[in-house]
């Protein structure tokens, strides 16, 4: 059974977490939590898309290869690591010590998207592999986005009991309570 934790017990235990995972859907805001997390506790920050999914223009690096770079990265002793991918959950959730579901609806993370979308449009963000400017979004990842809480949320979960059933996990379901959050561990700025 997954063992979620309230804000106050995460905001507590992420002063003592070495090994933090962010997941959720696109748009979401992930990595700019994930970013301020790394500041505040001087962890090293992870990207799953721009350090193991993708490699210059828009190529999906071998699946054998990610989970090495995967395995790679969470040998070291502190990070906060940005991505959903539950492929490598089995990699990842026994070296952490505190996951934050970024569990936003669909419409906030469209919205994200659109953002991001905005702000970067042609251009290569920070949390991306060099090579991948920003695109417009296509059917297929609209779509993912749309049916990412009936058909990924539940893969989740099966993963969370199965590889972490001990590591505590904290859900955001609203930038607000990413904010609060951010204000109680004092990292709002």
């Amino acid at each position: 059974m997954v063992r979620y934790v309230d804000m106050s017990a995460a905001a507590d235990l992420l002063g003592r977490s070495n090994r933090i995972m962010v997941v959720g859907c696109s748009g979401g805001g992930k990595t700019t939590l994930s970013q301020k997390l790394a500041s505040r506790f001087d962890l090293d920050y992870q990207s799953i898309d721009r350090d193991v999914r993708w490699l210059p223009g828009w190529r999906e690096r071998d699946r054998q290869a990610q989970r090495d770079i995967i395995a790679e990265l969470v040998s070291h002793e502190r990070w906060v690591m940005d991505g959903s991918s539950p492929s490598t959950f089995d990699l990842r959730l026994p070296r952490t010590d505190l996951v934050i579901w970024v569990k936003m609806s669909r419409m906030a993370c469209l919205r994200g998207i659109a953002g991001r979308v905005w702000r970067n449009y042609g251009k290569v963000r920070i949390a991306m592999a060099e090579g991948c400017k920003e695109p417009l979004p296509d059917r297929e990842f609209l779509s993912y986005i749309w049916n990412f809480e009936r058909k990924h949320a539940p893969i989740f979960v099966r993963n969370f009991d199965l590889h972490g059933p001990d590591v505590p996990v904290l859900v955001l379901k609203s930038r607000r309570e990413v904010t609060r959050l951010l204000d109680l561990i004092g990292a709002s700025g």
